[in-house]
């Protein structure tokens, strides 16, 4: 690969890193484990860079992570505990923390619960499409399916999520 080639690659593909972190991270559940499959994901694609074809290259690297992610996960590594996206936080509570910040909080800990509880095909849409905030079509694109298909996960993890949360099917959509 030529260094012309490595400089296109790193313009046109690194800037999607902090999506494909979290693609991975909520794909196999451990944030260190994210790292790792990402970092797979950025050498398959600099290897295969030159089959790329000057289309979206944040659904390209996106594919790349969730194919490495369902790599990963079928090498019976999904068994490991689940974290929480709070797990920075002190342990202690601040006596001095307000009302707001604490719900806030446990409305987090419950949204990320029930994420993790959606199966694996509801929660890559829903992240891809709630959280990357990525088109229909994108999301066609990375996870191989036809738009229709994506539509009607969407709608059944959110759903899914409704009931887990134990909010209304309207409040879902």
């Amino acid at each position: 690969m030529s260094q012309r080639d490595v400089e296109r690659f790193e313009r046109i593909v690194l800037p999607h890193l902090d999506d494909a972190y979290t693609l991975a991270r909520y794909l196999v559940r451990d944030e260190h484990d994210a790292q790792d499959v990402v970092q797979d994901a950025v050498l398959r694609a600099l290897r295969y860079f030159d089959g790329y074809r000057e289309g979206d290259a944040r659904a390209w690297l996106l594919a790349i992570v969730r194919n490495c992610c369902m790599t990963w996960l079928r090498r019976d590594h999904g068994t490991k505990n689940v974290i929480s996206f709070d797990a920075g936080a002190p342990s202690v509570p601040d006596p001095r923390e307000t009302d707001a910040r604490a719900i806030q909080r446990s409305e987090r800990a419950a949204l990320t619960r029930a994420l993790d509880a959606l199966p694996d095909e509801f929660r890559e849409v829903i992240v891809l499409r709630e959280i990357q905030e990525l088109s229909y079509k994108e999301i066609s694109d990375v996870v191989g399916v036809p738009i229709g298909t994506v539509m009607s996960r969407l709608a059944r993890g959110r759903k899914r999520l409704a009931v887990a949360l134990g909010l209304g099917a309207k409040e879902a959509s």
